[in-house]
């Protein structure tokens, strides 16, 4: 393990730059209708989220982690492995910062699954990948923004009938308040999924370079796994307190134009979507997810509002997501094998 161990403390800190990133990146899934609907300032609203994120450590079992980390079939005996998970890393990394830059809001979850499927391929081919994971991962590709939209389409038409007697302005005080527990439900699921796979990661890492044997479970009460969830869990919300602002503007306001009363049932019907894929062990795109709902809530109020050649534009980002960050990570898997001399 001596020779390895630079590249598993190497492995770990990126992983937890990974979950950084994406907690910024993926910040404004969790704020964009609370700060486009203005009911708290995007400084304010990443701080709130972020409390949210990390105290999702309480409420979540980790699941989604057991999955992520079974992506790729581990041999413990090979240290090979641990620069799988690295490239995997690097390439999901790569993906993510250039689809920020561009402001596109494309899967951290699909990046990170791409890029272990890009380099565990270019490592050894299609037989230590498991199939049965990823494909249970791969299913909820198109049913997590359907149930999303379901569900915010639901949502909003149930408030309007309850509602419909009620003064538009007292409507808008009601669902200002209401947004602070809706964003916080959502924070809360988005800190349950995106940090647990994060924390799938760093065991997969520990593995691979013989620091943790294969059926390790992660525990709140185990020493030897509590500084993972936590590091995890904080990586997270400090990511998500450095925001992202640019994804903000095309989740929150240029997909549809958004009432604190879309804002509180988008975000619902987000939380809600994630809490079932969480519980049943499932990494989903949270950005999939609240854009279903945005446009679910959108549909009931103002069909020709929504801007779908942006909605079109983040689809085709989730499309190339897992090939794009695959062949990333593939790259950096070969360029890592040159850089050794091989392995």
């Amino acid at each position: 393990m001596g020779s390895v161990l630079p590249i598993i403390v190497i492995a770990v800190a990126i992983a937890l730059i990974f979950d950084i990133i994406n907690g910024f990146h993926d910040a404004a899934n969790s704020i964009a209708t609370i700060v486009s609907t203005k009911v708290l300032s995007p400084k304010f609203a990443v701080l709130w989220a972020s409390f949210f994120n990390f105290i999702a450590i309480l409420v979540f079992a980790p699941k989604v982690a057991n999955t992520v980390s079974k992506i790729v079939i581990i041999n413990p005996a090979d240290p090979a492995f641990v620069y799988v998970i690295l490239c995997g890393l690097i390439g999901a990394i790569i993906w993510d910062l250039v689809t920020w830059w561009f402001g596109l809001p494309s899967s951290s979850s699909h990046a990170l699954i791409g890029g272990l499927v890009g380099s565990g391929l270019a490592y050894q081919g299609v037989h230590i990948i498991n199939w049965t994971t990823l494909a249970k991962t791969a299913t909820f590709i198109p049913i997590a923004p359907i149930i999303g939209v379901g569900l915010g389409f639901s949502f909003i038409i149930a408030l309007f009938w309850i509602f419909h007697k009620v003064s538009p302005n007292k409507v808008d005080n009601i669902f200002r308040r209401g947004q602070f527990i809706s964003a916080a439900l959502y924070s809360l699921s988005h800190g349950g999924n995106d940090a647990q796979k994060t924390m799938g990661v760093l065991v997969a890492i520990l593995i691979a370079g013989g620091v943790m044997k294969p059926d390790t479970q992660l525990s709140l009460y185990h020493w030897n796994t509590l500084w993972i969830i936590l590091s995890c869990q904080l990586a997270m919300a400090v990511g998500t307190a450095m925001g992202g602002w640019r994804i903000v503007k095309t989740m929150g306001m240029k997909l549809t134009k958004l009432k604190p009363i879309h804002g509180f049932c988008a975000e619902t019907a987000g939380a809600f979507t994630i809490f079932l894929a969480t519980h049943l062990g499932i990494p989903i795109s949270t950005t999939h997810t609240i854009s279903g709902a945005i446009v679910g809530v959108g549909t009931v109020t103002n069909l020709a509002g929504i801007k779908w050649q942006i909605a079109i534009n983040i689809v085709m980002a989730w499309i190339v997501t897992i090939p794009a960050s695959a062949i990333v990570a593939a790259l950096c898997f070969y360029l890592a094998r040159l850089i050794t001399g091989g392995f």
